[in-house]
Formats: C-alpha cells, structure tokens, sequence
C-alpha cells in the first residue's frame, strides 16, 4: 500500500514544467509514496480549505513546487519610502506563484507534516518561499538547463531522500498508540 503525500503546485504552462511534474510523480509512486493533489486526484464539494485540511489530514507529508506564473516585467518594491532606514527595491523581471504554493505548507506546517518546497528560479521568494521560515532548507531549480539536470543533482537525491525518510516516519507513526508518559 502506497503513503498518501499532498503534493502542491500551480497548473504548469510550459512543456518543461509539465515534465518535470511528471518526474517527480512518476519518481514517488517508484518509491512507494502517492501523490495528492486537490483538483488533480481529489475532488470535494466543500470550500477549498476545508478540503486541503482534509486532505492534509490523510497525508503523510507535503511536498510544494512554487512554478513561475505570472512575471513582473517592471515593478518596484516599497516604491517611494519615507523612512529613513527603508530602501525600495527592484522587482523588474521577478516571477509570482500560486498562492496556494504559500497557503498549503503553512497549513501543513501548523499539523506539523514533513514539508519540501522548491521554488523555480526567479520566483519571489517571500512568505513561506522565504529561506528560514519553516526551518527548512527551500531548493531553487532552474529548468532553463534542462529537466534532467536538476534530478541528477545532489541536491536533489539529498533532499528528497530526507524528505521521504520523514514521511515515512509519519506514516509509522500515526499506527501508533499515543503515550502516557
């Protein structure tokens, strides 16, 4: 029997987008662990959060890929301070996700599920896509070079291989009786 992980990403646009998904679901169910994702292999009537609780509930851990979606081709941040210690900042040519790639590891935080989250390079990386907020280290991929190139790294086989770990454990311990002292 397969362990149910959340898997959480925004509808590739692009063919390299769409593979390296592919990669990544086809890579888990090898290793024994099925991808959930709402919309793509559950559906729920309710409003959508309750349905990622839901969902979360019967995972074992989530895994986010923060895909670029929408550029900024010219943009300022914190246009026009008048703070003194405030500095504005460029946002030309910087990528926006989903908010979902923000919305469901924090809920997966908060039940304290084993959480991976890459972010596609370019992409903003505030919010829960900030380096330290979790606690967690948050790879950044680049697919200009290739699918293949990332999977072939050692950041990944790393990663994904300490991630598994935990879901696993997860999966184990949720059989278990809760202890008293």
């Amino acid at each position: 029997m397969n362990i149910p992980a959340f898997l959480s990403y925004p509808q590739p646009y692009l063919k390299k987008q769409f593979d390296f998904m592919n990669y990544i679901k086809r890579y888990l169910l090898d290793r024994g662990i099925e991808t959930r994702t709402l919309g793509v292999t559950d559906y729920d009537m309710e409003e959508p959060l309750t349905a990622i609780r839901r969902l979360m509930l019967e995972s074992n851990g989530l895994l986010t890929i923060a895909f670029r979606r929408a550029q900024i081709e010219k943009g300022t941040g914190k246009p026009n301070p008048d703070i003194e210690s405030v500095r504005e900042y460029s946002l030309d040519n910087k990528w926006l996700t989903s908010p979902y790639c923000h919305i469901e590891p924090a809920m997966a935080f908060q039940i304290g599920l084993p959480i991976l989250i890459f972010r596609e390079e370019g992409v903003i990386a505030d919010g829960i896509l900030e380096k330290g907020v979790t606690g967690t280290y948050l790879p950044e991929f680049n697919l200009d070079y290739g699918v293949d190139k990332y999977f072939e790294s050692e950041e990944w086989k790393q990663l994904i291989g300490k991630w598994e770990c935990y879901v696993r454990n997860v999966a184990i311990k949720k059989g278990c009786p809760p202890k008293l002292y």
